[in-house]
C-alpha cells in the first residue's frame, strides 16, 4: 500500500481531494437516529459508527487535511465530537438542506480554493464497505485515470439481486483509451430512476446494468464546466466561493438560495461524457434495519441481535431483528419482527414494513 504523503507524487500530479457527504437524516432508523445523530453517527454495524467507519477507508491514501466532511448546523457538533482526531476546519456545516448537488458545489469550490488542478472525490458518509483494501485500490486507479481525463466518474455496482431500493446506470460499452491494472471503466449511457421489480429482474438478467451508489470523481474545473452548461447559479457559487476572501460568509449568505436539487438530476444525467468505474469491493447503502443481518449475523433462530446477550429473552422467536439500548427485550412466539428499544422510544415493525418507517408520525420531541 502507498503510503498516504506519497500517493499524489506517484500515482497522478493533480492532488485529490475527499469529501464525505454526512448531512442525511436517517429517518429510516428511527428511534435510534434523530436529527443530531443521524444514520452515519450510530455504531449500527461495530464499535464506531459508519461515519468513521468511512473516514477511515481514506486516511491511508490522503492525508486528513484533504479530507472534509459535509454536514449541516443541526449535526456540526455532533459531528466533530464523533471525530476527535479529524481536524474542526475541515468538518463544514451546511447552513441548509439543498441535496447532493451544491454539495458538490461546495465540494467543488472548497477543491478550487486548494488547487486548480484538484481532482474531487464525493462519497456518501453512511455506506458498508469490508473490502476496504481493494476499494483503496480501484479509488486510486480512478483517480490516476479522472487526472488526466476530463469525464465525470462514478462506481457501479455490480447488482446480486433485482433491487428496487436503488437508482441504477446503464452501462454501454468499455472505454478502452482507459486501462488500469485492475479496474474496467464502461461509459454511462443514462441514469435510470428507481425501477419496478420486474424491470429491476429484467436489468439483472440482462447484465448492462449497475447499481447507482452515489460516489464521484471528476476534475474540478470539469464539474465547473458542466456546471457553466447545465446549472448556471451553481457555477456562479463556485466561482465566487473559489476566490473569495471571505468564503465563509459567502457560504452562510449564498448557499440556502441554491436548487435543491440531486446532483444525478442537475449534472450527471446530462454530462457531456460520464464514465463508470466497475467496483470489484462490497458495498452496502445499509438502507434499512433489515440491512443488519447481512453484517451482524443470525443466531440458530435467524434472528439479529445488537444488544447485551444478557438483556435478550426469547422463546420460539424467529428470523427478528432486535436492538435495545439497555433494558431487557423479551419476545415470546413472535417472528419476522424489528423491535428497537431506545431510552424514550419503542419500536415495534414487521420486516416487511421497514420501507414505512419514515411516514410515522413522531412528535417532534422524539425527531
Amino acid at each position: 500500500m502507498t503510503h498516504s504523503h506519497d500517493v499524489s507524487n506517484i500515482l497522478f500530479q493533480d492532488p485529490l481531494i475527499i469529501f464525505i457527504m454526512a448531512g442525511g437524516s436517517g429517518e429510516r432508523f428511527w428511534p435510534l437516529s434523530r436529527i443530531h445523530t443521524p444514520k452515519h453517527l450510530l455504531k449500527l454495524l461495530g464499535k464506531k459508527t459508519l461515519l468513521e467507519q468511512t473516514l477511515e477507508r481514506f486516511e491511508t491514501i490522503v492525508p486528513s487535511e484533504q479530507i472534509f466532511i459535509l454536514t449541516n448546523e443541526a449535526q456540526h457538533a455532533t459531528t466533530i465530537a464523533a471525530l476527535p482526531h479529524h481536524p474542526p476546519q475541515n468538518i463544514i456545516a451546511e447552513p441548509a438542506k439543498r441535496d447532493t448537488a451544491p454539495a458538490a458545489a461546495l465540494a467543488t469550490a472548497i477543491a478550487l480554493r486548494q488547487n486548480k488542478s484538484s481532482i474531487v472525490g464525493l462519497f456518501p458518509a453512511d455506506a458498508m464497505i469490508h473490502d476496504v483494501a481493494t476499494f483503496r485500490h480501484q479509488l486510486l486507479e480512478a483517480a490516476q485515470t479522472a487526472a488526466t481525463h476530463p469525464a465525470l466518474f462514478t462506481f457501479s455496482i455490480k447488482p446480486h439481486h433485482p433491487s428496487t431500493s436503488f437508482g441504477y446506470l446503464e452501462l454501454g460499452e468499455k472505454h478502452e483509451p482507459l486501462l488500469t491494472k485492475r479496474t474496467h471503466f464502461h461509459k454511462v449511457h443514462q441514469f435510470v430512476e428507481k425501477p419496478n421489480l420486474a424491470k429491476a429482474e429484467e436489468f439483472f438478467r440482462g447484465q448492462r446494468h449497475g447499481w447507482n451508489a452515489g460516489m464521484f470523481l471528476w476534475q474540478a474545473e470539469s464539474f465547473l464546466e458542466e456546471c457553466r452548461r447545465q446549472q448556471p447559479e451553481l457555477a456562479s457559487f463556485i466561482e465566487r466561493f473559489s476566490t473569495d476572501s471571505s468564503p465563509e460568509k459567502l457560504l452562510r449568505d449564498d448557499f440556502a438560495q441554491l436548487p435543491k436539487i440531486s446532483v444525478d438530476y442537475a449534472i450527471m444525467e446530462k454530462a457531456k461524457q460520464v464514465v463508470a468505474a466497475i467496483a470489484e469491493f462490497d458495498w452496502d447503502d445499509v438502507g434499512h434495519w433489515t440491512a443488519l443481518p447481512k453484517h451482524l449475523g443470525l443466531d440458530e433462530k435467524g434472528n439479529t441481535i445488537q444488544a447485551p446477550p444478557e438483556k435478550i429473552l426469547l422463546h420460539e422467536a424467529n428470523n427478528n431483528i432486535i436492538v435495545s439500548e439497555g433494558k431487557t427485550v423479551a419476545l415470546c412466539g413472535v417472528k419476522d419482527l424489528v423491535v428497537v428499544q431506545t431510552t424514550d422510544a419503542l419500536l415495534i415493525c414487521h420486516r416487511d414494513a421497514v420501507e414505512n418507517i419514515k411516514k410515522l408520525p413522531v412528535p417532534e420531541e422524539l425527531k
